[in-house]
C-alpha cells in the first residue's frame, strides 16, 4: 500500500453472533486511520480529511461445547472499500483457517465448522486478507485478528495428586493442621465461577475437618487415641461454581495414620513371678526373664530395668533386643541362709514426655521371687581360708600339731572325715584322726632342715552304713574267736565242727565326690640343738717383732638355731689353752671376738706356727658350747711390717699349682703329642707312595696339538699312522701280513731282523712287559669311575727296563759307518721329513760330484 494520502480507507466491519462487540455494550463505527510516523488518530464520521486506508474490526468470541447441526457464525470481516460490487474477495489464514474456520469469500462472514474445547485450546490466531477478485491482488495489508473460545462449566474439579495420605500424632488439640488437599478445575478462572472450587468432608467429618476454601484437613476432636484406632479413611469432595447450585464436584480419598506419643506406661502382665535356683549356681547365673509391655510402639517402648529391692544378691539387666529384664544372681545362694527371696524389679520408660507426664507414673513394679533348691555341699573347713599350726622342733613322735575342724553345711549335718593329700606329705612326717582332725607327728623333725610345712587336709562326708552277714569262717579275718573248734569223740575219731554266725559288720563308705580342701601351714618352733661354730677355719699370721697387745685377728660364729630372743655368743680360750703366755683373746660383746699378743719377739725358726683353741657358748637354753681352732703362723715382715716370708712350707706352697693350672698343663702336653704323632703318620704316608711310584717308574703324558689340519679330506697335512702304528705289536700278526718294518722302532727292528736265536723269544718277552703293562692300565682305566662313559684316547709312555736304541742327537749318528738306518723317517709323514733327511744315507753320485 503506497503512503499516500490519496488512497482511500477502509474499513473492516466485525460483527459476533450474540455480542455486537468486544465491550458486550453499544458498537460504533469509527475510521482509524495510519500516519506516516505509525500514530493512530481517531476523528469522527463528520471529518472531511482524507485517511489512510486500513482495517477496522473487533476481537471475536465463539462458545465452546456448541452442539448445534449448522456451522457456528463467529463473526464478519469488511473493507469500506467494498462497494457490494462482488469485486473484492475475502481470504483468511492462520490457526484452524480452511478447517475449524471458513469465510464466506463475498460477504466476508467467518464460520466455526468443529465443537471447540476452551481446555484444549483457548483462542486462535489468524491473518485477514482483502484480494482483487480479478487479479487477485491484495488491496490492504494482512491484519492479524484472535478468535477466543468462550469457557462454559463444562469440567468438574480432580484431585490430581489423590489418593492421599497423611499423619498426625494421637492426642493432638482440635484444629491441629493434618494436611492440604488440592483439586484442580479446567474451566477459565477468569471468567465466571466456573474454576471457583470450595472442599467439604463426605465420610469421616466427626473425627477430622477441612477448610472451605483452602483444602486443609483438621482434627475435630482431641482425644483420638493410637492404642484404640490408628488409621481413619476420609472422603473429601470438590465443588466449582463456589458451590452454587448446578456446580461440577469431585472427590478422593484421603488416609489420616495416627502417629503414637509416649502416653502409656510399661505395665507388668503379672505382679508376681517365681522362679528356682540351685545354691550351687554361679555367680552371674541367669535366675529367669520378666517382661513389660507398653501399648506405646517404636522408642516409646524402650525401657529400662532396676532392683528395688533385693539388690544385694541379685542383680538385673535389660536385653536390648527383646526389652525384657534378665534377673541374674550377684552373690552365691545358701539354702541353709536363706531359702527364699523376693526381688522387686522395676521397669521405667527411657524417654518420657513432658507433655504427658500429668496422665501418671510411667514406670511399674513387679515381684521376682526366687526359691533356692538344696544340693549336697561338701564339708567347709573353719577358717575357710586355712590354718598356721606351730610344733617345737624336739616334739615326740605322735605329739599333737594341732586340730582341723569342719562341717557339712547341709541340713543333714553328717559327719566328716579327714585324711592328708600325701602329695602334699610324701615322706609322712604328719597323721591326721579321720574322725577328730587331729594333726599328730610322725617322724622326729628337725627346723634346720626345713623351718615351714605346708600340706593340704581334705574332708569328705561319711555318706552311709551298712550291714553284712558272713560265716564264722570269714569273720575269722575280723576276730580271731570267730571260729569255734569242738572236740567230740564219736566211734574214736576226733571231729572238727564250723559253725555259721550271723555277725552285723558295720562298713563306713565315704562319699568321695563331696570332698574339700584345706592348706594348712606348720611352723617348727627352733630349740637350742646346734652348738655355736667358728664361721671359717681361721688362720692368722704375725710377725716375728710382734708387739705386745697387738691385734691379730678377729673371729665370729655361725650358730644354726634361731632363737626368738636373738643369739648371744661368750668366747673364752679352752681350758688346755690355760697356760698359754703367748696370746689372749678379748671378748668384743658384739658376737665377734679379737685375738692379740701377750708378748713380744716371735721367732719363726723356733716355732713358726702355734695353735690357739678357743671355746665358744651361746646363751641356751641350754647353753652349748664347741671349740675351734686359730692356727697363727710367725712370718718374716719388713720395716713396714708386711710379711715377706713365713716358712720353708710357705714357699713351697706359693709355688705350688693350683690343681686348674696342672689340668691345663697337661691338656697342653697331650695337645702337643697328638700333632707329633700326625706329623710322623703322614711323612711316612708320603714316603711310602714315592717308593711305590720310583718302583713302578711309569707316568700318563698328555700331548697338546695346535694344529688343526684341513679336515678329514686333508690327508697331506699330518700323517695319524706313525701314531696309530708306532706300537703294532708284531706277536699278534703273522710274519707275512705284518707291517712294515722300518714303521717300528729301530731296536725293534734290530730284534727282527738281526741274528741269533735270541732275537724272536726277546722281543716277544719285551712285548709281554708291553702288554702287560697296558692291560694294566685299562683295567685301572675301566674300574675309575671318574672318567667319561663313553670310549676316549689315552696316550702312555713307558720304555721298560732297558732301551737297545742309541740316541738320534748323538753326533756320532751323522757319520758314514753309522749303522742304523733312518730311512723309515720319511714314511712318517710330512713332520718327520727334515728329519728324515738328516739321517737318511748319502748318495754316493752326489757325493762324488
Amino acid at each position: 500500500m503506497a503512503p499516500s494520502w490519496t488512497v482511500r480507507a477502509w474499513t473492516l466491519l466485525a460483527a459476533l453472533g450474540l455480542l455486537n462487540c468486544c465491550g458486550f455494550g453499544r458498537c460504533e463505527t469509527s475510521r482509524t486511520s495510519l500516519n506516516p510516523g505509525g500514530s493512530r488518530q481517531e476523528q469522527g464520521p463528520s471529518s472531511l480529511e482524507r485517511v489512510k486506508r486500513g482495517w477496522v474490526w473487533n476481537q471475536f468470541f465463539v462458545v465452546e461445547e456448541y452442539t448445534g447441526t449448522e456451522p457456528l457464525y463467529v463473526g464478519k470481516i469488511h473493507t469500506d472499500s467494498d462497494e457490494g460490487e462482488g469485486n473484492i474477495k475475502y481470504t483468511i489464514s492462520g490457526e484452524g483457517a480452511g478447517s475449524i474456520f471458513i469465510i464466506d469469500e463475498l460477504t466476508g462472514d467467518i464460520h466455526a465448522t468443529e465443537r471447540l474445547d476452551r481446555e484444549e485450546k483457548a483462542f486462535y490466531t489468524l491473518r485477514a486478507q482483502a484480494r482483487d477478485r480479478l487479479s487477485n491482488d491484495p488491496l490492504e495489508p494482512e491484519s492479524e485478528f484472535v478468535i477466543k473460545v468462550q469457557d462454559i462449566n463444562d469440567s468438574e474439579p480432580k484431585f490430581l495428586e489423590g489418593p492421599y495420605i497423611g499423619s498426625v500424632a494421637e492426642l493432638s488439640p482440635i484444629g491441629a493442621s493434618v494436611m492440604k488437599v488440592t483439586a484442580s478445575d479446567a474451566d477459565d478462572p477468569t471468567y465466571g465461577s466456573s474454576a471457583r472450587v470450595v472442599y467439604s468432608v463426605l465420610d469421616g467429618e466427626k473425627f477430622f475437618t477441612v477448610d472451605r476454601n483452602t483444602g486443609i484437613i483438621m482434627t475435630a476432636v482431641a482425644d483420638l487415641d493410637r492404642e484404640t484406632q490408628d488409621r481413619y479413611e476420609l472422603v473429601v469432595k470438590a465443588t466449582d461454581m463456589a458451590g452454587q447450585m448446578g456446580g461440577l464436584s469431585g472427590s478422593t480419598t484421603v488416609t489420616i495414620v495416627i502417629t503414637d506419643v509416649n502416653d502409656n506406661p510399661p505395665r507388668f502382665p503379672q505382679k508376681m513371678y517365681q522362679f528356682s535356683l540351685s545354691e550351687a549356681a554361679a555367680v552371674g547365673t541367669p535366675v529367669g526373664r520378666v517382661i513389660a509391655t507398653d501399648a506405646d510402639m517404636g522408642e516409646n517402648t524402650d525401657m529400662v530395668y532396676l532392683v528395688k529391692d533385693g539388690g544385694d544378691l541379685f542383680k538385673v539387666t535389660t536385653d536390648v533386643e527383646t526389652q525384657e529384664a534378665v534377673v541374674s544372681i550377684k552373690k552365691p545362694l545358701d539354702f541353709e541362709s536363706k531359702r527364699t527371696h523376693n526381688v522387686v524389679v522395676e521397669a521405667v520408660n527411657k524417654h518420657v514426655d513432658p507433655r504427658f507426664v500429668d496422665l501418671g507414673s510411667f514406670r511399674d513394679q513387679t515381684i521376682v521371687r526366687v526359691s533356692v533348691s538344696d544340693i549336697d555341699e561338701p564339708p567347709i573347713f573353719q577358717p575357710a581360708e586355712g590354718a598356721i599350726m606351730e610344733v617345737q622342733e624336739d616334739a615326740k613322735v605322735g605329739a599333737l600339731v594341732g586340730i582341723v575342724t569342719a562341717r557339712d553345711p547341709d541340713v543333714k549335718n553328717k559327719p566328716v572325715r579327714f585324711s592328708i593329700d600325701r602329695t602334699t606329705d610324701q615322706e609322712m612326717i604328719f597323721h591326721i584322726d579321720p574322725d577328730s582332725g587331729a594333726i599328730t607327728l610322725g617322724k622326729i623333725l628337725d627346723r634346720e632342715t626345713a623351718g615351714w610345712h605346708n600340706i593340704t587336709v581334705k574332708a569328705v562326708e561319711a555318706a552311709s552304713y551298712s550291714k553284712m552277714s558272713m560265716s564264722a569262717a570269714s569273720a575269722a579275718l575280723l576276730s580271731m574267736s570267730t571260729l569255734d573248734l569242738f572236740r567230740q569223740k564219736a566211734f574214736g575219731q576226733l571231729h572238727f565242727v564250723s559253725v555259721q554266725y550271723t555277725i552285723p559288720v558295720v562298713t563306713e563308705i565315704d562319699n568321695h565326690t563331696m570332698a574339700s580342701h584345706s592348706a594348712v601351714s606348720i611352723r617348727i618352733l627352733d630349740v637350742n640343738d646346734n652348738p655355736p661354730e667358728l664361721a671359717t677355719p681361721y688362720e692368722a699370721s704375725i710377725c716375728e717383732d710382734a708387739k705386745p697387745g697387738q691385734l691379730i685377728h678377729t673371729i665370729s660364729v655361725v650358730d644354726r638355731d634361731e632363737p626368738q630372743s636373738g643369739h648371744r655368743f661368750y668366747f673364752t680360750l679352752a681350758p688346755e689353752a690355760s697356760s698359754n703366755r703367748h696370746f689372749t683373746l678379748w671378748d668384743v660383746k658384739d658376737n665377734t671376738a679379737g685375738i692379740r699378743t701377750q708378748r713380744s719377739g716371735f721367732n719363726r725358726h723356733e716355732q713358726n706356727v702355734y695353735f690357739l683353741p678357743i671355746l665358744v657358748v651361746d646363751s641356751g637354753p641350754p647353753s652349748l658350747s664347741s671349740t675351734g681352732t686359730l692356727t697363727i703362723h710367725v712370718c718374716g715382715c719388713d720395716t713396714e711390717g708386711a710379711i715377706q716370708s713365713c716358712n720353708a712350707t710357705a714357699y713351697v706352697m706359693s709355688a705350688a699349682l693350683s690343681p686348674g693350672a696342672l689340668i691345663a698343663l697337661l691338656v697342653c702336653m697331650l695337645i702337643l703329642i697328638v700333632l707329633v704323632l700326625l706329623i710322623l703318620t703322614l711323612k711316612r704316608h708320603r714316603k711310602g707312595q714315592r717308593m711305590a711310584e720310583d718302583e713302578e717308574d711309569m707316568r700318563d703324558n698328555v700331548i697338546k696339538y695346535n694344529d688343526e689340519g684341513g679336515g678329514e679330506q686333508d690327508t697331506q697335512a699330518y700323517d695319524m699312522s706313525a701314531l696309530r702304528n708306532l706300537y703294532d705289536f708284531p706277536e699278534a700278526k703273522s710274519c707275512d701280513s705284518g707291517p712294515d718294518i722300518r714303521s717300528l722302532p729301530q731296536w725293534i727292528q734290530a730284534n727282527r731282523v738281526g741274528g741269533g736265536a735270541e732275537g724272536p723269544a726277546a722281543a716277544a718277552a719285551d712285548f709281554s712287559l708291553f702288554k702287560g703293562y697296558i692291560r694294566k692300565k685299562v683295567e685301572q682305566a675301566d674300574a675309575d669311575l671318574s672318567v667319561p662313559p663313553y670310549d676316549s684316547f689315552q696316550t702312555y709312555a713307558f720304555e721298560g727296563t732297558s732301551s737297545p736304541a742309541l740316541s738320534l742327537s748323538s753326533i756320532h749318528t751323522l757319520s758314514t759307518t753309522s749303522e742304523q738306518d733312518f730311512s723309515y723317517l720319511s714314511d712318517w709323514g710330512p713332520r718327520f721329513r727334515q728329519l728324515a733327511g738328516y739321517y737318511a744315507p748319502g748318495n754316493p753320485d752326489e757325493e762324488g760330484s
